[in-house]
């Protein structure tokens, strides 16, 4: 018994050991996983024995925003590499860049010969604050890496490259380089994921965020990633399902929430976007982005009055520099929606001021297409010209085609009629701008005496089109109604009949048809 007692006492100090280590590195997984709540449960109770434990304690209150907090656990171990490396961060968040520096070096200078966690650690206090020389941070990773080649100073390596201008490539490579080694390292796919989706390579973006979610079903980064990607690939569905199952896998935080609303809003489940952000709201936080998503979200749901109400509130308070282009226009559509059609002018030309494009014919368009949709036809007409006028070469035949409709729709027959003979000049080969030229000419000869719309309609109604173009009963009865029409002023008996019997073809009971009909009938009795 005595032999076997010391051997049964170092097998249960040898367990409790592997329980800890497995303990510490559940928590710097959860860490990663930008679960800091759930970090901090399982790192604080050994934190005062685990130097380690106690550095990602202190990294998590950092991320929370508690810097006093994380500055005091640190400076409980402040000789420990890691925790010098937490206080050396502090100093950056400070923003005392030359104090951090200093600290990220002397860390740095502890190394020996075979030692590569000094240089990890230094190296990692400048990648993930700012004020540092990135630069020194990359030779310091690089420097570890010759001594140990580790996956996750690989990843930090990759993260510092991102800081650097054209760095995106340096960063694939050494994510590249993890998941070649660790198949299963989801972190490193959804780093991966992100530098592809800011190619906007999607499809790229979404293998990779789906291999993330195969290699660690509980990590609910890619689901967040994959949710803003699904919206942005206009499949809300698929958005909405990933937000979901990010929130359930998160810590349920006021920031994962704040995530959320974000996730629900772009993937348009606006009803549930107002809930969760009333929800924030009534916690107390008043970013003054929340109400940007309440009155965005109203408006999608077709309260224009709450939109207003909303959205009035957002861009007032919110930070201008943070007021993009887009929230000018939705902010437009907003106002026209209320019957505010001066102000809403006034933000649109700001959507085109603050666009940074040397091109604008994307903002032009947008604003066009927001106009037509408002019903706003003259207005949508002239955006739309713009871009026929300022960049004849960027100009798409919708261009053409949305500025001549937008001003026949807005009663301006003359420019509409010559906005679709610039856009037959322009596409030869497309038969739309010739049926239109008939429209206008008909709005115009609205009575059909002179004929003017007769030309335009006999040539569209006899032009033999490609099997894409399919014309529309609607449109058919528009140009046989007019030739009808202008076949009854000028008595011309075949025309009638010709047009009249197409004419019935489609629409037997139309109401023009039987009256010429009855006023034949009845000449020819009277006879």
């Amino acid at each position: 018994m005595n032999m076997k007692q010391p051997i049964v006492i170092m097998a249960a100090m040898s367990l409790a050991i592997g329980v800890k280590a497995q303990s510490v590195d559940e928590g710097i997984k959860m860490y990663n996983y930008e679960r800091y709540q759930s970090a901090k449960k399982i790192l604080g109770p050994l934190a005062g024995t685990n130097p380690l434990a106690n550095y990602y304690l202190g990294l998590s209150e950092l991320q929370m925003g508690n810097k006093d907090v994380a500055k005091a656990i640190f400076m409980k171990q402040p000789d420990n590499n890691p925790n010098a490396s937490g206080l050396a961060r502090v100093s950056f968040i400070e923003g005392n860049a030359n104090d951090g520096m200093a600290k990220a070096t002397a860390i740095a200078n502890k190394a020996k010969k075979k030692d590569w966690e000094p240089f990890r650690y230094a190296a990692d206090a400048i990648t993930y604050t700012n004020g540092g020389n990135v630069q020194q941070a990359i030779d310091w990773y690089k420097s570890a890496l010759n001594v140990y080649d580790d996956l996750s100073t690989h990843i930090s390596l990759g993260d510092a490259y991102q800081k650097l201008p054209g760095g995106g490539g340096e960063a694939m490579t050494n994510y590249e380089k993890v998941v070649d080694k660790d198949p299963k390292n989801s972190l490193a796919y959804s780093r991966i994921g992100k530098l592809w989706y800011e190619a906007k390579n999607y499809k790229l973006a979404l293998e990779n965020w789906e291999k993330a979610q195969e290699a660690d079903p509980n990590n609910p980064l890619p689901y967040r990633d994959l949710a803003n990607a699904y919206t942005y690939v206009g499949k809300y569905d698929l958005a909405k399902k990933n937000a979901d199952k990010y929130m359930e896998l998160s810590d349920k935080t006021d920031e994962d929430l704040d995530n959320y609303v974000s996730i629900l809003f772009l993937s348009k489940s606006y009803k549930e976007a107002i809930e969760n952000t009333n929800q924030l709201i009534g916690k107390g936080k008043t970013s003054p982005r929340y109400y940007g998503i309440l009155g965005f979200s109203y408006f999608g749901l077709g309260d224009s009055a709450n939109a207003l109400k909303n959205a009035a509130i957002y861009m007032e308070k919110q930070d201008p520099a943070k007021i993009t282009p887009d929230d000018n226009r939705k902010y437009a559509g907003i106002l026209l929606a209320n019957g505010k059609k001066d102000e809403a002018n006034k933000y649109l030309l700001r959507a085109v001021s603050l666009d940074s494009s040397a091109n604008k014919a994307d903002a032009y368009r947008e604003n066009g297409d927001l106009l037509r949709e408002s019903r706003e036809w003259l207005l949508a007409a002239d955006w739309y010209e713009r871009i026929v006028l300022e960049y004849p070469d960027q100009a798409t035949a919708n261009d053409y085609f949305y500025a001549a409709f937008s001003r026949y729709y807005g009663r301006d027959y003359e420019k509409a009629a010559q906005g679709f003979a610039k856009m037959r000049d322009k596409y030869p080969g497309e038969p739309s701008p010739i049926y239109w030229q008939g429209r206008s000419a008909a709005a115009i000869d609205n009575e059909a005496k002179t004929g003017l719309a007769a030309p335009f309609y006999e040539e569209w109604l006899n032009l033999k089109t490609p099997d894409s173009y399919v014309r529309k009963n609607n449109d058919l009865m528009q140009a046989y109604l007019y030739m009808l029409l202008y076949g009854y002023n000028k008595n011309d008996n075949a025309m009638m009949d010709k047009y009249g019997e197409l004419l019935r073809a489609i629409d037997p009971n139309n109401a023009t048809l039987k009256q010429i009909d009855d006023i034949r009938k009845s000449k020819k009795k009277a006879k």
